[in-house]
């Protein structure tokens, strides 16, 4: 089974700020308690860069997530993660700046089941993806609005 969604959230940031949420580590601040990377590689500071991998809890799952590209400069971020034996999943994350305080956020998964298991899961976090968009926008918005404003 293959499925491919996608969704798109308004982020009131500039790009430049926006992209910076969307790295592994910076969705620590809005994504909630379950966004919790666990690095494997690199390292140190440079966590955020392309080649970097990390697991990430799914209840009974555990995925195994590397950063396949992360270009600024395109505004274009694209991630791989596996679940051994249930599935192999492609995120793909582009910015598109709408005014100099807000940028649109496309957000596409496109999901591969390994196993008759792996349908199942398939299938239910391609429903989830639903309301992601309303979900995700509503903490992002949260995590912005209880900033100082020496912070932004």
């Amino acid at each position: 089974m293959h499925i491919e969604t996608r969704f798109e959230v308004i982020v009131r940031a500039p790009t430049a700020e926006t992209i910076q949420l969307f790295t592994p580590e910076g969705e620590r601040e809005w994504a909630g308690p379950n966004w919790n990377p666990q690095y494997l590689h690199p390292a140190g500071p440079a966590r955020d860069a392309a080649g970097a991998v990390f697991t990430i809890q799914y209840g009974q799952f555990q995925a195994v997530w590397t950063v396949v590209q992360r270009d600024d400069d395109a505004r274009l971020f694209r991630y791989v993660y596996f679940i051994p034996a249930v599935m192999v999943t492609t995120v793909q994350v582009r910015f598109m700046p709408l005014q100099a305080q807000a940028t649109q956020v496309e957000v596409r998964y496109a999901r591969t089941s390994l196993s008759p298991e792996g349908e199942a899961q398939v299938e239910a976090m391609s429903a989830e993806d639903r309301g992601a968009a309303a979900e995700w926008q509503r903490a992002i918005e949260q995590y912005l609005a209880a900033r100082t404003p020496t912070a932004r």
